[in-house]
């Protein structure tokens, strides 16, 4: 195994480093991912990863950087069945961001959507399917969305769908920043 040692310069200021593309490793967002047949899978469904590693052929390791927008879907069985099921939506942060610990992602990330438990996922993949079948790229969609959503699982609300006239008011929005 070739182990290759890199030296960085650290810039003078981030803000320009930023701008113009140099990014510090410390404040890419790694996402751990896992294949265990018929026992664990922790994948994403949807996101731009900037590079993904292979650790060995069950392990993964996803990076984003600050201000990507990626989803983690973590299944696990038993030799009963499915124990345990989760759909988290998150932002990757800087290092100067107050993030949340969330299990498998280093540092942390903000915390958009989560949720837990197989009838709350069997709720969300098809809105992110109904978003995908728009033409909508789910990275794109509204963060107060996946917050709303969030909290409408949390009250068990009826959900709205995400349809392509809010999409076009929040890239309009976005625009005029």
């Amino acid at each position: 195994m070739t182990v290759q040692t890199i030296t960085a310069t650290p810039a003078t200021n981030s803000v320009v480093a930023m701008r113009f593309g140099e990014t510090d490793a410390t404040s890419l967002t790694r996402v751990s991912l896992i294949h265990v047949p018929q026992r664990i899978q922790v994948y994403l469904r949807f996101g731009d990863p900037v590079r993904i590693t292979r650790l060995d052929p069950m392990r993964h390791i996803a990076v984003f950087l600050p201000g990507a927008i990626f989803c983690r879907v973590r299944w696990q069985a038993n030799e009963y069945g499915t124990v345990s099921w989760q759909l988290t939506v998150m932002q990757g942060c800087t290092q100067r961001d107050a993030v949340q610990r969330i299990a498998g992602v280093v540092p942390g990330a903000r915390l958009l959507l989560h949720a837990i438990g197989k009838p709350a996922v069997r709720m969300v993949l098809p809105l992110i399917d109904a978003i995908e079948a728009q033409g909508i790229d789910p990275t794109t969609v509204s963060l107060a969305y996946w917050r709303m959503l969030n909290n409408r699982l949390a009250a068990r609300l009826a959900i709205p769908v995400y349809s392509a006239e809010r999409h076009g008011a929040w890239l309009a929005r976005r625009g005029l920043r």
